[in-house]
């Protein structure tokens, strides 16, 4: 029999039955509330989810490791910065977005959010050449 990873969500009343959340989902939900935060560029992410994003499936969970022991949820974020931002402003804004996106949407309490920061993105640059004038000439011919 297949080991079961699934967290069980506790409910005050089980009326119906349990209801549990595969780790791929709430992976999902850290990665989508970490990339909205202002001054993120992008997750980290395996060889495999590069592939995966190449042939046009984004990987939502990417960059994101979630540790569980017992009913205790960690959480791991690896990212990318835009350069300029202030590190540690953008880093607690991620673990406050995931700590309140996750327990939103589940109702489950992280008891961390670690935000590794694996590099900074330079903005990209803006190319000043113009095609139709190569050599910067004006108008009338004159270089003046």
């Amino acid at each position: 029999m297949a080991e079961n990873n699934n967290i069980l969500i506790e409910t005050e009343k089980p009326r119906l039955g349990q209801i549990e959340i595969a780790p791929e989902v709430i992976e999902i939900i850290i990665g989508i509330a970490t990339s909205q935060v202002k001054g993120v560029y992008s997750m980290r992410g395996s060889l495999a989810s590069s592939l995966n994003e190449l042939f046009g499936r984004k990987s939502r969970g990417k960059g994101v490791r979630l540790e569980q022991e017992d009913k205790a949820l960690k959480v791991e974020v690896y990212v990318f910065l835009n350069y300029g931002v202030s590190v540690p402003k953008v880093a607690l804004e991620i673990q406050e977005k995931v700590k309140q996106q996750l327990f939103f949407m589940t109702g489950l309490k992280l008891t961390g959010v670690d935000v590794f920061v694996q590099g900074v993105v330079p903005a990209k640059q803006v190319s000043t050449i113009d095609p139709n004038n190569l050599f910067n000439e004006k108008e009338n011919g004159d270089n003046k």
